[in-house]
């Protein structure tokens, strides 16, 4: 497998950057992890969005989902998309329809949203959706999901994938609060794909999200291989940010920057 990093800001985007979103692809299997602000332009740069398989979304906060809406627009708009042809493209009579596998009440959400402005059906008419439960284990080619539910502002699971063709195992956290929950899921993973939002933990109120240190600590205790920080705003230090959660992990440590490419 081979994890691309599309975008990795937490709720509000780096200078040019982009909030969370991972290409993954495994041989001609590709599935986009969480669709931020800004991903889908950044998914153009490495991939031909009508060649995606599906789009898998962790949690319905904006900054994990919101470019679905552009991503809709284009699926449905698009001169390649067209039944007839318009400019160099032919016509089709199977424009591209990927998979969109999200949490529960991921299709009312996305009516309310699109509706407040225009077509509510907008984005299932562009995706094929499938609404997921903790239970369930959906195949996207060689690649096989799994969730875990974690604790954070609203429903949210941590997703993990294996691929068919390796073996090899990626667990992403999605957003969450310390967790012994996390850590039993990302037992053994070769790469752990972990929030570190914070500077220091909130100093009132529920907790929703992790430190760099708290981070590493995750991924000691889960026994991973390597972990990558990420949903990490360009206003605070990455050096320091892998310097504490090395302080936790004694096992390979970096911040996740856009571009970045991972083998798993």
């Amino acid at each position: 497998m081979r994890l691309t990093v599309l975008g990795k800001s937490p709720s509000w985007q780096d200078a040019g950057g982009a909030c969370s979103g991972y290409l993954l692809e495994d041989g001609d299997v590709s599935v986009v992890i969480d669709i931020g602000n800004g991903v889908f332009g950044k998914l153009r740069r490495y991939r031909d969005y009508t060649t995606v398989d599906a789009v898998l979304v962790s949690h319905l906060h904006a900054d994990h989902f919101l470019d679905l809406i552009p991503y809709s627009y284009a699926l449905t708009y698009a001169p390649r998309q067209q039944p007839v042809p318009v400019d160099r493209w032919p016509g089709t009579d199977c424009p591209a329809c990927p998979r969109l596998i999200g949490p529960p009440n991921t299709r009312d959400t996305l009516r309310r949203i699109v509706g407040s402005w225009g077509n509510e059906d907008l984005v299932e008419k562009a995706f094929a959706i499938e609404e997921y439960t903790e239970k369930d284990r959906p195949q996207v080619g060689s690649l096989q999901f799994e969730f875990q539910a974690v604790p954070h502002f609203q429903e949210t699971y941590a997703i993990g994938v294996k691929s068919a063709k390796n073996g090899g195992r990626l667990v992403f956290g999605a957003d969450s609060r310390p967790t012994e929950t996390l850590v039993q899921f990302a037992s053994g993973a070769d790469l752990l794909l972990i929030e570190a939002t914070l500077p220091r933990p909130e100093r009132t109120g529920e907790r929703g999200h992790l430190t760099p240190e708290e981070a590493g600590e995750h991924g000691r205790q889960a026994g991973v291989k390597r972990v990558v920080l990420t949903h990490i705003s360009d206003e605070l230090d990455s050096l320091w940010a892998e310097k504490s959660a090395r302080s936790a992990f004694e096992g390979p440590v970096s911040v996740a920057r856009e571009g970045d490419v991972y083998e798993i």
